[in-house]
């Protein structure tokens, strides 16, 4: 899967692009940034309805090449402008959480293992 992909089987918006053509091998929903930090390893995509810099500094600190902002929720433009600096694709998505990980756990995207 690619990150073109990611948009289209979530319905998303591009709010910045970065690579929308880097493959996608797994992905992780989460609002608690240091449950990504601690738990995540070798992820490729973070859902997430938190709505700060931090989500774009631990996803840069992960390798993740993209993230989703779920629930139609529109990051301000510290964030955009971050995101922009490190070439980390943005995308919002009308789902909640559940929904969106649900839809891409069906399109083929694995969740990978916590530990």
């Amino acid at each position: 899967m690619i990150v073109k992909d990611i948009i289209d089987i979530l319905d998303g918006e591009v709010i910045c692009e970065g690579n929308l053509d880097q493959e996608i091998k797994t992905a992780c929903g989460s609002d608690m940034m240091s449950d990504v930090l601690a738990f995540v390893k070798d992820q490729s995509v973070l859902l997430t309805g938190l709505m700060n810099p931090q989500v774009v500094r631990t996803a840069e600190m992960m390798d993740m090449a993209c993230i989703v902002f779920v629930r139609g929720k529109e990051p301000d433009q510290s964030i955009i402008s971050l995101a922009e600096s490190r070439d980390i694709t943005l995308i919002k998505t009308r789902y909640r959480m559940f929904t969106a990980c649900g839809k891409l756990y069906a399109g083929g995207l694995s969740g990978g293992t916590a530990v």
